[in-house]
């Protein structure tokens, strides 16, 4: 899976991993860097190597190094998995491609990629039905695979509300829902779970850090290293802020900057027709979805930012003709 892993790639490598258990095959399941605490209750998590982890790097290029089989699974570019990446591209087991992101690499032998797809999660799911023709979906799907897959699905829709849900979104998890697990229980466990820390400073960035520039329908933040230290914020405490942008009045696009380890993270998030990919593509050697992309800048946070500042007069036509 791909470095700061979601619900989806963890989701959908999970589920994956435990399906391909169940026919027989040994698996190990490796993610680049940690996962975020609101998704470790997540079934199998437990067996998940982090490469980042001086304890499990050594384990970790040994099992790629002597696997028959790669499954990449909610990523399409070998960037995406950090200092692993040279380690799976060097690796001779052929690879296997899982992914719905836009301009893939051609480093897989099978690619099982589509852009329409909602999340990795429904591609898993469509490809074991497609495995086992005929079969009822609770004889080859089994409550723990069907909660790891509604997780990554559940939120790269944005709980269903995103444009990427479509009839064959909610007939898949209507399929997994067969499977008896407590939809509700997910959501709670992966939104409804943060320690009061976090909720405290989501309170901070959206009372000092939002700032909004109506002739662009814009909303951006800035998170400094030196904050995110002042509240103890770890990387999991950040993920989701981008989206509030989006819920004042008029606002088409929001973006998150975040200053981390001399590097700076940028979500981009958008709504109707306007593509925030296309911006970090461009200006952020970053790309995603249409509606949702991040970037990555080795500026300073002030110079990022200006950056942004400076290239939204070119999409202003863009911004504005939104619906």
């Amino acid at each position: 899976m791909h470095r700061d892993p979601d619900a989806d790639a963890l989701g959908s490598s999970l589920g994956w991993a435990s399906y391909l258990i169940q026919k027989g095959h040994a698996v190990t399941v490796i993610s680049p860097t940690d996962y975020t605490a609101n998704l470790a209750w997540l079934p199998g998590i437990e067996q998940v190597l982090i490469y980042e982890r001086a304890g499990d790097q050594r384990i970790c290029k040994t099992k790629i190094e002597e696997a028959s089989l790669i499954c990449c699974l909610d990523f399409s570019v070998l960037s995406r998995l950090k200092d692993l990446g040279k380690v799976v591209q060097d690796a001779k087991a052929d690879k296997m491609m899982i992914d719905h992101h836009l301009e893939p690499e051609h480093f897989a032998k099978w690619m099982i990629w589509d852009t329409y797809a909602a999340a990795t999660a429904q591609l898993v799911y469509s490809l074991i039905r497609e495995m086992e023709p005929g079969a009822a979906v609770t004889d080859v799907i089994n409550k723990s695979m069907a909660e790891c897959l509604y997780a990554g699905i559940m939120t790269d829709t944005g709980s269903f509300r995103h444009a990427n849900v479509t009839p064959e979104v909610h007939l898949a998890v209507a399929d997994l829902m067969l499977t008896g697990f407590d939809a509700s229980r997910v959501h709670r466990l992966i939104y409804d779970n943060a320690p009061l820390s976090r909720l405290q400073f989501l309170g901070y960035v959206l009372s000092q850090k939002l700032i909004v520039i109506p002739e662009f329908r814009t909303a951006y933040m800035v998170l400094t290293e030196a904050e995110l230290i002042r509240y103890n914020s770890s990387p999991g405490e950040t993920e989701g802020i981008v989206n509030y942008g989006l819920q004042v009045e008029n606002v088409v696009m929001s973006a998150l900057f975040i200053e981390r380890k001399g590097e700076i993270k940028i979500s981009f998030r958008s709504v109707g027709g306007f593509s925030v990919r296309d911006l970090a593509s461009s200006h952020f050697s970053g790309g995603g979805h249409k509606n949702a992309s991040g970037g990555r800048s080795e500026q300073s946070i002030k110079e990022t930012v200006d950056r942004f500042l400076s290239v939204l007069p070119s999409y202003r036509e863009a911004l504005l003709s939104v619906d």
